[in-house]
């Protein structure tokens, strides 16, 4: 059997911190892990390290290693992540008209 698209999206989406590390992503083109911890200090280094796992997995986000002393990693949203984010903007403009 199938799952539901929409579902399977849902459920990937409703991780405690994926939202917030989504809009944090489009707000700014470029993140690195110490940075996010920072913005989010309540978040553990190994939920926050598994957020990002899972979104690059969906595709949503692309992790750019740099080999440097000390090493440096960049996330930033992929096309389908900024295309989602386009959908949370259709939402919010339709909640502000019914809320």
């Amino acid at each position: 059997m199938q799952t539901c698209p929409i579902a399977q999206t849902l459920e990937g989406l409703s991780k405690k911190w994926t939202l917030l590390l989504l809009h944090d992503l489009n707000t700014h083109p470029t993140r690195r892990f110490t940075q996010l911890i920072t913005d989010y200090p309540d978040i553990s280094s190994k939920t926050l390290a598994q957020r990002l796992f899972e979104l690059e997995k969906q595709g949503l986000i692309t992790k750019t290693k740099f080999k440097e002393s000390p090493p440096r990693i960049e996330y930033r949203l992929t096309l389908k992540g900024k295309e989602l984010i386009g959908c949370f903007k259709s939402i919010e403009q339709w909640a502000k008209k019914y809320a």
